[in-house]
């Protein structure tokens, strides 16, 4: 096995001996994937030509399995790889010779783009990548094209080209900078027959493309070229003075952690109403100590001004980051507000300018010109995105854009794509279509919902609702555990994994699970603020939350377990509506607040003194907040009757002791689930509707109340009774 210092060699012949060539080729591609060292989430490809019999002649054909459009390498499947006839590849050189617009950027050339459909093998649905033409055009059986952060160091100096020659003794050519598709594989063609016993290609700017006649071969000697560039870079970094010398040296101090959670928190909600303007994003937050050495460099400002270098990176991160030369100071909240507010509004007009700039006449609408990612010494890195996945996405290729910019300035003179180009990659129409095609975003996409209560019953319902409909979901409860179950079957629902961006609570996923006390108020604050660290502020709050406490043996309820059921009950809501409203206010986006009273509230009944009042007070607490947090904040509330399945308030004893108040038969050795049905078809029977109210009935209406769908709508309480009341009445 091959020593490395700067990547991980994995190759198991073991494990790749019994594989078939496209499932090598998949082996193969999750190997490199896996290191990200090696290429960033969703960047580079790689692609096999194996035989293959035609399905309409039955003979042998050479055909190429490249990673499709879409997709990462770590995850691939066989089902990620177009498969397209390399003959007929070949002949689209013919097709394309013959236009007479043909060339680089030109309408012939993007027009090739919806020619590669017509080559699809065995009417595979994958799509291919405009990368296509790179894997077929070059010589080598199986081709890896990567985005490793030490290659594109090299890609990005002034002095590419020489500095090419020098790493790698002529073993790998240069191309500068040619956006992808035909023009860029007719190059590397060209290169490739000029020179034979090349097996990889510098892309200036941008990566490098390496190939061999085996897959082994190949994934050994893309490691290879990666490592030597890695072990350049280094040794000329450390003798430039390493980590204490990078970036021109320290100019700031970081915030110490306690103090880095104290202003983001306070800061953050704000800072999502300013970069939301146009559409909600979701923010990541990153500070871990090679963000935090970049942010407090000298060199910061002048190179975070300079933009990225790779097009997969800016594509994310946009043309450049939002970078704020703030002195951090943990006691100076309102100076770093106000230098983030003039920042972004200079942002914002440059952005326009670029936009003007370089447009075509073609060109798509501007896009948001707000930043996706803003810097800010003392501090760190906020990434924005559509979503959380997007937003951890748009963080990692940041900090790999800070790492190419570090072994660049080591080795020579870092480069940004100019501007021109980068414009003509972040609006080309191949972009602009693909997005066209992307699937309309859920109706709660953007959004995040905090629920209360989320543990179990009702709670649990009402986030996997949300959540369903795109929400990012804060799930809280008493129990954490509970919370965190319930978060992780979100997360998992969604087919989405923890980030590898940032540190603690804002690598979470689309749901996190949280602990509080909704009696306690400095518990509230310190959970709504991990909720604005982990995705930049919320939206909504649903508080499910609540207790039940029955008489004692004498028919009373003790003075503590009366205050503890208002403390619940009604108070707790007061206060989450209370602290949020400052996160609220200062974020600036409309949101909903969501209480749950109760049927029981507008029923006069023995039994149920403490509960039934304390919900007829919340009932009148949703009226008094609406009034409070108008216009900003709608505020309702769902009367639920008795929930009896799936709630916490339930348990064997408290549904033994309904049954036995009743008169409701049943048997000590019943199993639970059978008491809970007996009761639950009690409580039914006493309704209009003679259906069982169910945890589920009760999220449909947390959801309606938090969508757009009753957005006029504030101060009311929708009841979920099957007609509780006005079965009573009769």
């Amino acid at each position: 096995m091959p020593a490395y210092r700067h990547v991980n060699y994995a190759w198991d012949d073991a494990k790749a001996a019994p594989l078939d060539p496209v499932s090598l080729l998949v082996y193969r591609s999750n190997l490199l994937g896996s290191d990200q060292r090696v290429t960033n989430t969703g960047g580079g490809n790689t692609s096999s030509k194996v035989p293959g019999r035609d399905p309409l002649t039955g003979q042998q054909v050479e055909t190429l399995w490249v990673k499709g459009s879409g997709g990462d390498l770590r995850t691939s499947t066989r089902e990620n790889f177009a498969s397209l006839y390399q003959d007929r590849l070949l002949g689209l050189q013919e097709v394309y010779a013959a236009r007479g617009d043909k060339g680089l950027k030109s309408p012939a050339e993007d027009d090739m783009v919806g020619m590669l459909p017509h080559t699809t093998f065995n009417l595979n649905p994958r799509a291919a990548s405009i990368d296509t033409p790179l894997h077929s055009f070059l010589p080598g059986r199986h081709v890896d094209h990567m985005h490793p952060n030490a290659v594109i160091a090299v890609a990005a100096t002034a002095d590419c080209e020489r500095l090419t020659r020098e790493i790698f003794a002529g073993q790998m050519a240069y191309v500068p900078w040619m956006r992808p598709g035909f023009e860029l594989g007719l190059a590397m063609q060209r290169i490739a027959r000029e020179n034979p016993a090349l097996r990889a290609i510098m892309m200036g700017q941008h990566g490098f493309i390496s190939w061999a006649e085996d897959q082994k071969a190949c994934y050994t000697a893309t490691l290879d070229f990666i490592e030597r560039a890695a072990a350049f870079i280094e040794e000329r970094y450390q003798l430039k003075g390493g980590d204490a010398a990078a970036f021109g040296g320290q100019k700031h101090p970081s915030l110490d952690p306690a103090q880095r959670r104290s202003v983001l928190a306070g800061l953050l909600p704000w800072l999502r109403g300013q970069v939301s303007r146009e559409r909600r994003l979701i923010g990541t937050v990153q500070d871990d100590a090679g963000i935090l050495r970049f942010v407090n460099s000298r060199d910061a400002g002048r190179l975070a001004e300079l933009g990225t270098s790779c097009p997969d990176h800016f594509l994310r991160t946009k043309i450049k980051p939002l970078y704020v030369d703030w002195r951090p100071d943990p006691g100076d909240a309102a100076g770093l507000r106000a230098a983030l507010a003039a920042g972004l509004e200079a942002y914002r007009k440059d952005y326009a300018a670029y936009y003007a700039r370089c447009r075509r006449p073609d060109s798509p609408a501007m896009r948001d010109p707000n930043p996706t990612v803003v810097l800010i010494p003392g501090l760190g890195m906020v990434a924005w995105g559509k979503d959380k996945s997007e937003s951890r996405v748009t963080a990692e290729f940041y900090t790999c854009a800070v790492e190419v910019m570090r072994g660049a300035e080591a080795i020579d003179r870092y480069i940004a794509l100019p501007q021109q180009e980068a414009f003509d990659i972040e609006y080309w129409r191949l972009e602009e279509a693909k997005l066209r095609r992307m699937p309309a975003e859920r109706e709660l996409a953007r959004q995040v919902a905090v629920v209360i209560g989320a543990g179990s019953g009702i709670g649990r319902e009402t986030a996997l609702r949300l959540a369903r409909e795109g929400a990012h979901l804060a799930c809280v409860d008493r129990d954490e555990a509970s919370a965190r179950a319930v978060a992780e079957e979100i997360t998992a629902r969604q087919g989405q994994g923890i980030g590898v961006a940032g540190s603690g609570i804002s690598c979470c996923g689309p749901a996190i699970g949280l602990a509080a006390d909704v009696t306690d108020r400095a518990s509230i604050r310190r959970m709504l603020d991990d909720v604005a660290l982990a995705y930049g502020g919320f939206d909504h709050i649903c508080v499910t939350a609540g207790i039940f406490v029955p008489a004692d043996t004498a028919g009373r309820i003790p003075d503590d377990k009366w205050a503890l059921t208002y403390a619940v009950n009604v108070t707790g809501s007061y206060l989450v509506g209370d602290e949020a409203s400052r996160s609220w206010r200062d974020q600036g986006l409309a949101g909903s607040l969501v209480l749950t009273t109760s049927a029981n509230a507008a029923v006069a009944k023995k039994g149920s003194l403490a509960y039934d009042t304390s919900k007829a007070a919340a009932g009148h607490l949703v009226r008094e907040l609406a009034i409070e947090l108008a216009p900003l904040v709608r505020v309702n509330g769902v009367a639920p009757a008795t929930v009896v399945q799936g709630s916490a308030m339930f348990p064997r004893e408290r549904v033994v002791g309904s049954l036995a108040k009743y008169g409701i038969a049943y048997k000590e050795d019943e199993p639970t689930e059978a008491l809970v049905g007996k009761l639950a078809r009690f409580y039914a029977d006493r309704t209009l509707t003679k259906a069982p109210i169910t945890p589920a009935d009760q999220a449909e209406a947390y959801f309606l109340l938090v969508s757009g769908r009753l957005s006029k709508t504030t101060g009311q309480v929708i009841p979920v009774d099957g007609g509780l009341h006005e079965a009573f009445l009769r």
